[in-house]
């Protein structure tokens, strides 16, 4: 028994040391490119819809001010709030994807296919606990609750699966080196 078995996730091998320093700078670079894309997209939909373009930043913000008053925190809501959260929301998820997938093998982006499903399945997840707290501040009626939840959920689903295009894309030599 004392030959056991171990598995190190941070395999040295998994990717090269330049491969590693890039993952965070590429997914901040990611996730900066995304949140803008997704915002634009956001923002014509609203529009289209006759809502004003800056509705879901003021969904963010209001949110976020929700959700610091629990622990006695004033926070203002609103438009530029939720401007500055999402953003450093979407940096810092995109750092957080790029440093995981240059550094843990089971998350090794190996295919295209494979970066698009980390980051959507990433996005969604990393969301979910901030989604779910829209309808408990904001308190709109159920049936607008499900279409801003189902809304949102599809442009997290763009935004992971820009995040997982543009580091899979970034690291494509690191990928073909690996498969080799």
């Amino acid at each position: 028994m004392a030959a056991r078995l171990q598995h190190n996730s941070r395999t040295k091998d998994t990717m090269g040391s330049s491969a590693r320093a890039k993952g965070p700078v590429l997914g901040l670079i990611a996730g900066l490119v995304a949140t803008i894309v997704v915002d634009l997209i956001m923002m014509g939909f609203l529009l289209f819809r006759g809502q004003p373009a800056e509705n879901g930043f003021a969904v963010i913000g209001d949110t976020a001010a929700g959700f610091f008053s629990l622990f006695g925190i004033a926070l203002a809501g609103g438009v530029l709030p939720g401007v500055v959260w999402h953003y450093l929301i979407g940096l810092a998820f995109g750092v957080i994807f790029g440093t995981a997938v240059t550094r843990f093998d089971a998350l090794r982006l190996t295919s295209m296919k494979k970066s698009v499903g980390l980051g959507i399945l990433y996005t969604e997840i990393m969301s979910i606990p901030m989604l779910v707290q829209v309808p408990i501040f904001l308190k709109g009626t159920a049936s607008d609750t499900a279409g801003l939840l189902g809304f949102f959920l599809v442009m997290h689903a763009m935004w992971g699966l820009l995040l997982g295009v543009i580091v899979g894309y970034s690291l494509r030599s690191e990928m073909a080196a690996r498969q080799e």
